[in-house]
């Protein structure tokens, strides 16, 4: 008769069974849940800078005359923004495209997840590699909804 204690092998088997279950249930849902922090990091993002464009132009009476994000960063901080964001949840440059000539409107970009510039269809965006756009005060394309 046996006195030892202990698990036997198949009991192991069935353990690592189930939590190799439950890690294939919940990875997927984590990852998920990680862009969509990046995600709404970046909106809030470009909504802080799309104010700090907004303040700048209701100061001077037009948007500041540039085309790229490291052109207009000197305009709006430290007075409209303390410390402009250098990059994207996704640690991607953002972009911005402005009026050279009349300063009468400006496009914040994110290029999203994969930093590829997507079709700009404007309003809801279905997934993270979709393009987010402030322009004007306003989002033009944003993500909503289950994102894939």
């Amino acid at each position: 008769m046996r006195d030892q204690k202990g698990f036997t092998l198949i009991e192991l088997l069935i353990v690592v069974a189930i939590i190799g279950i439950i890690a294939a249930i919940a990875i997927p849902n984590l990852l998920n849940a990680i862009d969509r922090g990046k995600q709404k990091r970046t909106m809030a993002d470009i909504r802080s800078m799309g104010t700090a464009v907004e303040s700048y132009a209701v100061d001077n009476n037009f948007y500041p005359k540039v085309t790229t994000y490291a052109a207009v960063t000197p305009f709006i901080q430290p007075i409209y923004i303390k410390t402009a964001p250098t990059s994207d949840g996704w640690s991607k440059v953002w972009e911005y495209q402005g009026d050279t000539t009349n300063g009468v409107d400006y496009t914040l970009i994110s290029r999203g997840k994969d930093g590829i510039a997507s079709a700009i269809t404007g309003g809801q965006t279905p997934d993270f590699n979709c393009d987010i756009l402030f322009s004007n005060g306003q989002f033009f394309q944003w993500p909503q909804g289950t994102q894939t």
